[in-house]
């Protein structure tokens, strides 16, 4: 094997070591997985679901436009969302499993977090809390 040889070799040899290290951020290569708590304490009607029913629901299913936008229910009491609550339909709709109508309507299925919340308040009783 002559000089040139050894040198091609070595060449090859040194771009193919060089090119297989790289040095990459900790961050980028191994990133943090966020980890979240859902906080299923204290859940209640004039709190918790309220809030949900009012962040999620209401601007179709609430007083002013349940006639017009959300085909005649409405949410917007305790005494309105019982019966969805006793027919199972409210959770039906949230889980979007089929049973009935997927809500909110064109919308993305709910956080897991927030399907927890109402499950819980339902199966516990839904009291008006």
């Amino acid at each position: 094997m002559g000089i040139r040889s050894k040198q091609v070799i070595i060449l090859f040899l040194g771009i193919f070591l060089f090119s297989a290290c790289y040095y990459d951020k900790k961050d980028q290569v191994y990133p943090q997985v966020v980890v979240t708590t859902c906080d299923t304490t204290n859940i209640t009607y004039a709190v918790t679901v309220t809030n949900i029913l009012n962040a999620n629901c209401n601007s179709c299913h609430g007083t002013a436009s349940a006639n017009v936008s959300g085909g005649g229910i409405l949410l917007s009491t305790y005494a309105s969302v019982k019966p969805y609550v006793t027919n199972g339909k409210l959770i039906n709709s949230v889980l979007q499993n089929g049973q009935a109508s997927a809500m909110p309507k064109n919308m993305a299925k709910l956080d897991q977090c927030t399907i927890n919340k109402l499950t819980l308040w339902v199966n516990k009783g839904a009291l008006n809390n």
